[in-house]
């Protein structure tokens, strides 16, 4: 199955920016470790680690044509922030553009954004990986946060979820205080 991760590596390669793909090798392998540490397997950790932004190479409206296109769900606010839909879209993408048949493995590309209550074991992984993959820009706490991944993956959630509401609750007061 490694080589399947390779193949498919390789095909993301050509399709995203160098820094987006610097990104998705940095999931991959977090998700690996993270994967090593609690059990799972390797394999299916670094092949949604690899295609958890498969779709991250649209723009808004693209993401949006194609969602539609494919007969996918959008809610209304997604349909107002495309950017939203690059999960799903990644999701439906692993299907059917790269074959992935593990539903463990879609679920985690289609959770590894908005997370979800009651992630499973893999989910939780590539959630938890696309946060704390080093390649990622300094963010406060990160050092702690990723500490804590390795210590009780749950913790490092909830403190993930913690500081992204924190941040999006003082990015719409500044925004708000702008108009």
């Amino acid at each position: 199955m490694l080589e399947d991760v390779e193949r498919v590596q390789e095909k993301l390669q050509a399709k995203l920016t160098p820094k987006r793909f610097i990104h998705t090798v940095g999931v991959r392998y977090t998700a690996a470790a993270l994967a090593m540490r609690y059990g799972l397997s390797v394999e299916d950790a670094s092949m949604a680690g690899v295609l958890h932004d498969c779709a991250k190479c649209f723009t808004d409206d693209e993401l949006i044509k194609k969602c539609l296109k494919h007969n996918l769900e959008c809610t209304d606010v997604e349909l107002r922030n495309g950017f939203l839909l690059h999960a799903k879209l990644g999701a439906f993408y692993a299907k059917k553009k790269y074959g992935v048949e593990n539903e463990d493995i879609i679920s985690a590309v289609r959770y590894h954004t908005t997370g979800k209550a009651g992630m499973k074991p893999l989910e939780a992984v590539i959630f938890t990986a696309d946060y704390i993959e080093p390649g990622r820009k300094p963010l406060p706490h990160i050092e702690e946060v990723r500490r804590m991944a390795f210590v009780d993956i749950d913790e490092a959630i909830y403190q993930i979820l913690d500081r992204t509401l924190g941040y999006l609750g003082e990015k719409a007061q500044t925004d708000n205080n702008g108009r």
